[in-house]
């Protein structure tokens, strides 16, 4: 039978294999989840949420050990790795809180005695979940879909498989039915047609997925055949804005920061810096100074800044990408090359300027450690810049005047704007993206009625009672 092999990008050792699963192991974990539905539906709210209370408690018990095993896994830093863990905590926390007041009935006054609409669960949802950030991605849908009563089929990325196993331990330990959340182990090979068969599959209600553009197009064809809802999180090459106003010392802080974090592999870190050309000498001089300051190295070094790619095949097509944005005329300011001096897919904190049209800083979505700095002369020229991607996922503008910021950031097509702050998921907003970003919502209210059926209700006292609009 075919393994599973998981590698820690560090070092390049393998951490574990895993037995893939038969079509009827996968077939019989399906049959579990809708067992699991159907009992888990008739739970009230208050039920449902003891039993994601004590997930969230069990996360943050477990903290150390299950940081640990994302860093080995997937190579952030184990810091990051701490506060995802601790994000998914409260994430679960917000949702045992709060589920039933965000899906309440609402009512409705129409010409019946009474009328509302109440959500009801649809059944079992399938995840198709990215390595990048292994437990927040699956937890930040897995609460709200839970708390509403459905079950979760999830496919992972093959090099998370122990976050992933890790996740389905943690529900059935809280006191979920078995089977509730339940991780499939597929092989990179098998994955497409693992999911087109899932999708197809009458027990699989929904399906969301957090991936590349490419795994989108082959979900949503799929899930628009069978006729079955899907939210698709995809792709980012998020614009921001810096307008001659902003402080440009605490601007550069934050870039830093979000650019860098989890080595550039967030669809909602900034991509693309574009800048007032009156300030991006200083602007790109400040990047430069921060950028050459981070530390790369051992991601269970408390002291490291910048962790390992998560795959070789990444960190080649990153450095690829580098390279052809410096041939089409960028100017390198820093970094720009693989680590070779040292074991594992490491690649520099690099910073580009002078990015040039056509080029992939410019056009594509470059998910690494890159910064790529473009410059305009007016509010005009930076909108058109922003919008001049296929993506739409999130955006941000920094500048002193408010009302100024606020209006170029509603000319930017994005699914988020963010003035004076990175770009963000938080569990009390909604989330997701436009264009080839994806469709869709994850978090808050928008987010747990994604995977419910909306149900309208028209109710007369008796037969005699007034009917019809």
């Amino acid at each position: 039978m075919a393994n599973v092999e998981t590698t820690n990008p560090a070092t390049e050792q393998q951490l574990a294999s895993y037995t893939a699963m038969t079509d009827a192991q996968i077939d019989a974990a399906v049959d579990r989840a809708e067992r699991a539905h159907r009992e888990w539906a008739t739970w009230t709210f208050e039920q449902r949420g003891t039993v994601i209370a004590a997930a969230a408690e069990l996360l943050r018990r477990e903290i150390e050990e299950l940081a640990l095993l994302i860093t080995r896994e997937m190579g952030k830093p184990v810091a990051e790795s701490r506060a995802e863990v601790t994000k998914c905590a409260n994430a679960l926390d917000y949702y045992a809180e709060n589920a039933s007041q965000l899906l309440a009935d609402t009512v409705y006054e129409t010409a019946a005695e009474r009328s509302w609409v109440s959500y009801e669960p649809l059944g079992v949802v399938l995840a198709v979940m990215p390595w990048n950030f292994p437990l927040w991605q699956v937890f930040r849908f897995a609460g709200p879909a839970l708390m509403a009563g459905n079950a979760a089929v999830l496919k992972h990325s093959p090099n998370t498989t122990g976050a992933a196993l890790e996740a389905q331990r943690i529900i059935e330990a809280a006191g979920a039915p078995a089977g509730l959340l339940t991780t499939l182990i597929v092989t990179e090979n098998d994955v497409a047609d693992v999911t087109a068969r899932l999708i197809d599959d009458d027990r699989i209600a929904a399906v969301t997925l957090t991936g590349s553009e490419r795994a989108g197009a082959a979900v949503g064809s799929c899930a628009g055949r069978s006729i079955k809802k899907s939210v698709l999180e995809l792709g980012g090459s998020d614009p921001f804005i810096v307008l001659a106003d902003a402080d440009i010392e605490t601007v550069v802080q934050h870039a830093v920061k979000a650019r860098f974090l989890n080595a550039g592999q967030s669809c909602i870190s900034p991509k693309r810096f574009i800048v007032d050309a009156r300030v991006a000498d200083d602007f790109i001089a400040g990047m430069q100074r921060s950028v050459s300051a981070l530390t790369v190295g051992d991601p269970e070094d408390p002291a490291t800044d910048i962790g390992p790619m998560a795959r070789p095949d990444l960190r080649h097509l990153v450095a690829g990408q580098v390279a052809e944005t410096l041939r089409a005329g960028a100017d390198l300011i820093a970094g720009g090359n693989s680590v070779s001096d040292r074991t594992g897919w490491f690649f520099q904190p690099t910073l580009i300027a002078d990015v040039r049209p056509g080029s992939p800083a410019y056009e594509e979505e470059i998910f690494g450690p890159v910064a790529a700095v473009l410059t305009f002369a007016s509010d005009a020229e930076a909108v058109r810049i922003a919008n001049a991607t296929r993506f739409g996922l999130g955006s941000s503008v920094w500048g002193a005047d408010l009302d100024r910021a606020s209006h170029i950031g509603r000319q930017v097509v994005s699914g988020a704007c963010f003035i004076n702050a990175p770009v963000a998921s938080d569990v009390r907003i909604p989330f997701g993206g436009a264009k080839r970003s994806g469709f869709g919502r994850e978090l808050a209210d928008a987010g747990i009625r994604e995977f419910v059926n909306a149900r309208t209700w028209w109710v007369n006292d008796d037969a005699s009672a007034r009917k019809g609009p």
